[in-house]
């Protein structure tokens, strides 16, 4: 599995891997709604954003991750990131997440674009199998990961610590090869309707 770090795009969003001329606009893009990053691991916004940054091009450079900025295309803004990351190319598997949208483009395409973006990356580049994990008191996102076909494989009690320094327990799921003609089909589908 050799994953790049290269643009990514379809009819409703480009995502631009992580460069430093896109620091001053990721910076804007991720200072809102910090109440929706109160949950996450990582902060990514007003003074968050320093440290933030860094760990991602770090991670970047170790290649263990590549952080993406994502850009509407309909509009030209940039309107959250999303990773894929942990990734293992012996064991040719990566982890989707560090995903964060400005509120008005949540609950509209941006997201399953993503998805389908990332996931198609992923198993193209020859993965096996791609994991998204989310904070097991969030279930807004567990719907929305079970929507896209992921299969529920339980809860990871104390597993992570997030940046506010309470102890998580994370609720984790998989998109195996095997699944992913399946959810191919069903993202297709589901964007089909946003024209």
């Amino acid at each position: 599995m050799a994953l790049a770090a290269e643009p990514l795009e379809n009819r409703f969003v480009r995502l631009e891997p992580f460069t430093p001329s896109l620091e001053a606009e990721m910076r804007a893009a991720l200072d809102c709604d910090p109440e929706s990053w109160d949950i996450m691991v990582a902060a990514g916004y007003g003074a968050h954003f320093d440290g933030w940054w860094r760990s991602a091009l770090s991670a970047m450079a170790q290649g263990t991750r590549i952080a993406w900025a994502v850009r509407r295309r309909d509009d030209g803004a940039l309107v959250g990131t999303t990773s894929l990351y942990e990734i293992k190319p012996d064991y040719r598997r990566c982890e989707i997440g560090s995903t964060f949208y400005r509120p008005e483009a949540r609950g509209g395409a941006v997201n399953p674009a993503c998805k389908r973006l990332l996931l198609g990356h992923a198993f193209d580049a020859g993965a096996v199998r791609v994991e998204i994990l989310t904070d097991a008191i969030n279930p807004a996102s567990q719907a929305a990961i079970r929507k896209l076909g992921a299969r529920d494989e339980g809860v990871l009690r104390k597993h992570k610590i997030t940046f506010k320094g309470r102890i998580r327990d994370t609720a984790q799921f998989a998109i195996l090869d095997d699944d992913w003609p399946e959810v191919r089909a069903r993202l297709d589908a589901r964007l089909a309707i946003f024209g």
